[in-house]
């Protein structure tokens, strides 16, 4: 198959040159993404890592794949404390798919998001 790229309407995704995802079979690499939906951010990291998964999910459908299909979970938080809070979120998520996960404590690119997430998924 041809390489797939999938936007999700985002203004930014032009700008810095980037698709929300890109699908290469049997791969689907979902970039990073924030808890931004039509331009608001919610306060809360619980409800932008809901935010995350929502738009992330929407992508993975786009390309033909669900959440069941993802391999790898790499998760960014501004603080360390933020993933006791995020992990309800992610295990609702992938529950009973447990795929690999990574989870970073940094700054992220605006200083109200507190977690970025980005995902891998595959079909065998």
């Amino acid at each position: 198959m041809t390489r797939q790229l999938i936007s999700s309407g985002s203004s930014f995704e032009e700008v810095a040159g980037y698709s929300r995802a890109v699908r290469q079979d049997p791969w689907v690499f979902v970039s990073g993404t924030s808890g931004f939906k039509d331009g608001q951010i919610a306060d809360g990291v619980v409800a932008q890592a809901e935010q995350c998964m929502a738009t992330i999910a929407a992508a993975l459908e786009q390309a033909g794949y669900s959440l069941a299909d993802v391999v790898r979970v790499k998760a960014y938080i501004t603080e360390a404390a933020f993933f006791e809070q995020i992990a309800p979120v992610l295990g609702k998520a992938f529950k009973g798919i447990r795929p690999a996960n990574t989870t970073i404590v940094c700054g992220l690119v605006d200083p109200r998001m507190k977690v970025e997430i980005e995902v891998t998924a595959l079909k065998a």
